[in-house]
């Protein structure tokens, strides 16, 4: 039978687009799927727990340099972090972002009678949030990688090399996957350690969209500290009194010759701190330099109480050579609230001043009430005033006098 031209020109074309569309669906069908190429994998598995900045880089973002010269990418709009090592948590709500946590150290779920961090007492919720390691900047990888934050930061260690926080940081993000953004936690001792901590609030406050309150912060702190130094600017020196501050926390309680030796609170009040050549930071006294310093004022960190026996306090009452002091014999001792915990407190610290220009220059600060600035600035900081609670842990001894 002959077939005419017209059907086998039909055959052909049908032949035609039959295999022009087995093409195409072979094409498709040929995609590796989402486990074979990582896609929808853990970011640790999809980089081989080996993501570095570069590769963090192709996802798109922005590029922040941390305080410790690194360049991260991390996403635009961070609405997830995780916090490490001591006082991270606290800036991270100096600038109201505890909003943005999904996970915290060990330190930060830990019950504990006495709770001398601010920002903690302000926030209970914390304790309920999944773990991500050890307190002091001991992370867990595995656990940081199951709560997937979007961004880690982390306080770098203090008196270790830059160099050093700075392979910290990129170990962690190496294993993660996750951008990890590491900075210094700096002080109000000196302009140097200040910048410092400026520029972490800054850094932070760029990760989280929160500049703005980050400014807010600094403004404070340097209107406050202002404050402070214009009202005891004009006392001569030679009526400027002596003062020494013991029973310093530090890692834990500790008893009379605890002292730091730039308690920022005297710098502020100008009043002449006897340890002052100790250097800048917290150092341990001879008991024989306290009796030949002789202060007209001691002040106590009351977190010294938790030693037992009353602390720096109970060596003041009983240790025959102490009982001799011009502070103790006159009544010059009162109590200050614990700023060392997991890091300083800084607005236990500026708190701590108005209540030390307080005792040493009453008519410089006769428009203070110690326990309402205080909550004014626990409030600024943290969200409440919780000098009452702070200081009912310790007996409510903070902002008295102790001895009389």
């Amino acid at each position: 039978m002959n077939i005419s031209p017209s059907i086998k020109i039909t055959k052909i074309i049908f032949i035609g687009v039959l295999i022009a569309a087995l093409v195409v669906t072979s094409g498709c069908t040929s995609k590796s799927t989402p486990v074979e190429d990582g896609e929808g994998a853990a970011p640790a598995e999809s980089a081989g727990i080996t993501t570095n900045s570069e590769e963090l880089t192709e996802s798109a973002g922005i590029t922040i340099t941390d305080g410790f010269g690194r360049n991260v990418t991390i996403p635009e709009n961070v609405e997830e972090v995780v916090c490490s090592g001591a006082g991270s948590l606290r800036y991270l709500v100096y600038l109201q972002a505890q909003d943005f946590v999904v996970g915290v150290d060990s330190l930060e779920k830990k019950e504990s009678e006495v709770e001398g961090r601010p920002y903690a007492l302000a926030n209970p919720q914390l304790k309920g949030y999944p773990l991500i390691g050890e307190f002091r900047g001991k992370d867990d990888p595995e656990k940081i990688i199951n709560i997937n934050p979007q961004v880690v930061l982390k306080t770098g260690t203090t008196g270790q090399p830059s160099a050093t926080n700075a392979a910290e940081a990129d170990s962690l993000q190496e294993k993660t996957g996750i951008s990890v953004i590491s900075f210094p936690y700096g002080s109000l001792k000196n302009e140097e350690q200040k910048a410092e901590m400026y520029s972490s609030l800054r850094i932070m406050g760029e990760v989280v969209g929160k500049q703005e309150r980050a400014e807010e912060v600094i403004a404070y702190i340097e209107a406050t500290m202002e404050d402070l130094e214009n009202r005891t600017a004009d006392i001569p020196e030679s009526e400027r009194k002596t003062v020494y501050v013991g029973g310093v926390s530090s890692a834990g309680a500790h008893g009379i010759i605890s002292t730091e030796p730039a308690y920022p609170p005297f710098l502020w009040v100008n009043a002449n701190n006897v340890a002052a050549g100790m250097g800048a930071d917290h150092a341990d006294i001879a008991k024989e330099a306290l009796v030949n310093w002789d202060p007209e004022y001691i002040f106590i960190d009351i977190g010294t109480l938790q030693l037992g026996n009353e602390g720096a306090v109970g060596e003041l009452k009983t240790d025959p050579s102490l009982k001799g002091l011009s502070a103790v014999k006159n009544g010059n001792v009162y109590g200050v609230i614990p700023y060392n915990f997991y890091s300083t407190n800084y607005e236990s610290v500026l708190a701590n001043a108005y209540f030390v220009g307080k005792v040493l220059y009453p008519d410089q600060f006769e428009d203070i009430d110690p326990e309402a600035k205080a909550d004014e600035i626990y409030t600024f900081f943290i969200g409440k005033p919780v000098f009452s609670d702070l200081n009912g842990q310790y007996n409510d001894t903070g902002f008295k006098q102790i001895l009389q």
